[in-house]
């Protein structure tokens, strides 16, 4: 009789759990709808957030020594607007002053690399609550195009101090100077003198913005870059 008892209550209890667990699922059902949304300042801290890893990254890989002159992708060629110059010199048998040349443009942007990073946090300034969602929304580089588009001027007047020293250390113009000087000691050329502080800046700035954008990317779209909470929850959202 006791082991009818037993069994009875068992079976019991069993259906018991059966249907409480139905029921649970059932409730969940209706009250599970995922993540709660994400609020305003969510938003916009993952997007500072984003913008600081993605600034750190990148200025910490520029800055190497061939950060950018061994970088396809950001190599600092001998000045467009020059081209003539090298061309002329080429031909009189400067091919290694102009090579030694543009590695110092390089290196000027390597070693100035090395002081942005500061620069560009402190431009992260504050978002508006559309702009966040905008971005958050946006093309795959939306938060990088918006730290340019706000800061580029700021940017370029607080760099090039940056890059007039670094100029300096690297010692550019000793490389530049025997190249220009010969060139225009040519007979009927058109006397050139490139801004080279201006040219070794906005170079500097797009591989840098560059870099960043490549950061960006790699958050958006591989949760392993995602190296913070926030950055999880507002990208993997």
């Amino acid at each position: 009789m006791k082991k009818i008892i037993l069994i009875t209550i068992s079976t019991l209890l069993l259906i018991g759990c059966a249907e409480m667990n139905s029921v649970l699922e059932e409730v969940n059902k209706v009250t599970d709808t995922g993540p709660a949304p994400l609020s305003n300042s969510e938003v916009i801290s993952g997007l500072k957030e984003a913008l600081t890893v993605g600034t750190n990254n990148s200025t910490s890989l520029t800055s190497q020594l061939d950060g950018f002159y061994k970088n396809p992708e950001i190599f600092i060629p001998f000045p467009p607007e020059a081209l003539k110059v090298k061309e002329k010199v080429e031909a009189l048998g400067m091919q290694k002053q102009v090579d030694e040349f543009v590695m110092t443009l390089n290196r000027a942007a390597e070693t100035a690399s090395k002081e942005a990073a500061p620069i560009f946090i402190n431009a992260i300034t504050s978002m508006s609550i559309a702009d966040g969602f905008a971005i958050l929304k946006g093309n795959d580089n939306a938060a990088t195009q918006y730290l340019k588009d706000k800061t580029s001027a700021q940017l370029k007047i607080k760099f090039n101090p940056i890059v007039k020293d670094a100029i300096s250390k690297v010692n550019v113009t000793k490389y530049w100077n025997p190249i220009i000087t010969t060139y225009n000691k040519v007979p009927f050329v058109d006397k050139q003198n490139p801004d080279l502080e201006d040219y070794i800046t906005t170079k500097a700035m797009e591989g840098l913005f560059l870099m960043i954008e490549k950061e960006e990317q790699k958050i958006r779209k591989d949760p392993l870059a995602r190296v913070t909470d926030i950055l999880k929850r507002v990208f993997g959202s």
